[in-house]
């Protein structure tokens, strides 16, 4: 979730924003393995949506706003909020399959590669 290795928690997750690293540049972990896919959405998805219910009943029970209102605060907040937290539950969906040794992070285990499938 810091967006540092999982495995040796000093060299960095991303090169970009939510860009993984083929490896890690302090340890040289493999993290090309990572399969979160849409995952990090839907979580931040779920994640966003709840806290903005929160926010716009808080707003519709204190204030007496027009829409417009609603508008100007809810959606950069949604905004913000959500590019805030994508890279924090990419890192963390990315670290649990490092953890559980899911999608070719097994050490001892054949590599699930999509391509050898075929």
């Amino acid at each position: 979730m810091a967006g540092k290795c999982p495995s040796c928690g000093e060299g960095q997750l991303y090169y970009k924003y939510l860009k993984v690293n083929e490896t890690c540049p302090a340890c040289g972990e493999e993290l090309h393995h990572h399969r979160a896919d849409d995952a990090p959405p839907y979580l931040v998805i779920v994640i966003v949506g709840h806290v903005m219910i929160g926010i716009v009943i808080y707003m519709e029970m204190m204030f007496r706003i027009a829409a417009i209102q609603y508008l100007a605060v809810v959606l950069p907040l949604a905004v913000l909020l959500s590019l805030w937290l994508l890279p924090i539950v990419k890192g963390a969906i990315v670290g649990l399959q490092w953890a559980n040794y899911m999608h070719g992070f097994d050490p001892d285990g054949a590599d699930d590669d999509p391509e050898e499938w075929k």
